[in-house]
């Protein structure tokens, strides 16, 4: 890996990732693929936005993230 590399931009491209799959519209499928297309689109949208609101750090050329899963104040 490069010197350069960038933990938080990446964490910041998988935010705008995330965004895109929220906004991107439905091909013009009908039937049982469409249902599957809108399945994979909310898999990715939580993927993509897990990953960017991670903490990355890179040590010792070991790339971490770190995501709390733990449900939020109830407050």
């Amino acid at each position: 890996m490069s010197d350069a590399f960038d933990p938080a931009a990446m964490v910041e491209r998988f935010r705008r990732r995330a965004e895109a799959v929220r906004k991107r519209g439905l091909p013009p499928v009908e039937g049982p693929e469409r249902q599957l297309i809108i399945e994979q689109a909310e898999r990715d949208y939580m993927d993509f936005a897990m990953l960017g609101d991670a903490e990355a750090s890179l040590d010792g050329g070991v790339l971490t993230f770190r995501i709390d899963l733990r449900p939020g104040d109830p407050a």
